[in-house]
């Protein structure tokens, strides 16, 4: 799948090595693109990506009784255990980071792309789809379970290859902004997945929603999925694909070749996955066990503190390619550690209150998740970039963020809730440490060489 010519992104060449061994290339920059057009494919389909995977948590409340029978005397067992089922997906995104990644180094960006939003469709497809436990008994969560894997698979590539096409579509100094869409697009599709929950409990009874609500999403997420496959149809190339089979990427070369990126990836993840999935997933559930916070309006705070969220994104990502990534990163992994005990005591059950924790950590927030995208493909060369941060994030994203809500329930359930704010911020000061020693990329040339080093 050898282009004719190569496609390197906006005029931003790369001279020199970003970090370790990073290579450089001498190739002359291809024509410009359309950096909205860039935008538009790598954003639309990765809102349609997120919005079926984020569907699950927001209506987890609803079908959890559908799928899983009530422990004896105990309310919280079918919660558990769709949390857990949310949590064996993410076990499914190294896996979907590893291989989705390859594909992307192998055979470009955009392949990749395709495959990821194909298997997410089908995924949401399949939990809508999804019998109840009273009509087939234990197939009921085999069919979940199946579902959540594919689309565990599809998120672990979406991220591998979404992050590199934004990277390497942006111009000199742009990489931070074009970084800030990774976050503003998934935003997008958790916004969408949490207003179409949050609009069908308010029109709908609590028994409807428990029995056939709670699909709507999962089928609107099918077609949204098929929209994004059209559109990604007209991006444009970013990665110059190896030439002969024998120069392409092995499937293990990043985490052979690159230990210390790799390493460095999931510090870099680990209290920033945390606290992304406790403050935009997890807190709205979160609200409803510990303060009695009713279910349609802990959605619609989540929603509204959501379209906030996405409107910072663009700032943080602006400002670290003005300051560099470092004040940002220390800037969230301190204010988290220090801010995440007293923000989740403080969550009361009024509106208001819940409004205003989750809004002022998500300002905080903000200084990771705008540049996330930038700082990891910064720390691979380009022969691997895509799987080379792939397989680590998705790994730590797995552990720490896919994790968050059941940890949050069981902490709960064993009658510890107040454990849990402390090992937020626990995890968080762990990444600050990370973030002070690592070293600032914005101003470094980003390498486009698709050959080993050392050839």
């Amino acid at each position: 799948m050898k282009r004719s010519e190569p496609l390197s992104a906006g005029g931003d060449t790369g001279t020199g090595a970003d970090t370790g061994d990073l290579r450089a290339t001498n190739a002359p920059a291809p024509p410009p693109r359309s950096s909205l057009r860039q935008l538009a494919a790598a954003s639309v389909g990765n809102a349609a990506e997120w919005y079926d995977w984020y569907a699950y948590s927001f209506l987890a409340v609803y079908f959890a009784d559908q799928i899983f029978p009530k422990g004896s005397g105990n309310s919280l067992v079918p919660l558990l255990s769709t949390f857990a089922v949310f949590a064996v997906g993410f076990f499914m995104r190294p896996v979907g980071g590893l291989l989705m990644g390859a594909v992307a180094d192998r055979r470009g960006r955009r392949a990749a792309l395709t495959v990821t939003i194909l298997l997410m469709g089908a995924g949401s497809l399949l939990l809508a789809l999804t019998p109840t436990y009273a009509a087939t008994g234990v197939l009921a969560p085999v069919v979940l379970v199946v579902a959540r894997l594919i689309q565990g698979l599809s998120v672990g590539g979406e991220f591998a290859a979404s992050t590199t096409f934004l990277v390497e579509s942006a111009g000199p100094g742009r990489r931070g902004l074009f970084s800030s869409f990774q976050y503003v697009s998934t935003t997008i599709g958790q916004l969408l997945a949490s207003g179409i929950a949050a609009l069908l409990a308010h029109l709908l009874t609590e028994g409807q929603m428990g029995d056939w609500g709670w699909r709507v999403p999962f089928l609107i997420g099918a077609v949204i999925s098929l929209a994004g496959f059209w559109i990604r149809q007209g991006a444009e190339e970013t990665h110059d694909v190896p030439g002969k089979e024998a120069a392409r990427p092995a499937l293990f070369e990043a985490v052979r070749r690159h230990p210390r990126e790799s390493l460095l990836i999931c510090g870099i993840t680990a209290g920033g996955t945390l606290a992304y999935y406790t403050w935009t997933t997890y807190l709205p559930t979160y609200a409803q066990m510990n303060a009695g916070f009713d279910k349609g309006d802990a959605l619609a705070v989540g929603t509204i503190s959501l379209a906030f969220f996405a409107a910072l994104q663009p700032l943080g990502g602006l400002l670290s390619d003005r300051i560099g990534r470092k004040p940002l990163l220390i800037g969230f992994a301190v204010g988290f550690a220090a801010l995440a005990v007293p923000l989740l005591h403080a969550v009361g059950s009024s509106f208001a209150s819940l409004l205003l924790v989750q809004c002022a950590g998500m300002v905080l927030l903000t200084g990771y998740t705008s540049i996330a995208a930038a700082v990891n493909a910064e720390v691979f060369p380009a022969r691997v970039r895509a799987a080379g941060i792939g397989f680590p994030y998705s790994l730590t994203v797995a552990l720490f963020g896919g994790t968050a809500p059941y940890l949050g329930t069981w902490f709960k359930d064993s009658g510890h809730p107040g454990a849990f704010p402390w090992y937020v911020a626990g995890l968080c000061l762990v990444s600050a440490c990370v973030y002070v020693i690592l070293p600032e990329t914005a101003k470094r040339p980003l390498d486009r060489s698709v050959q080993p080093a050392g050839s």
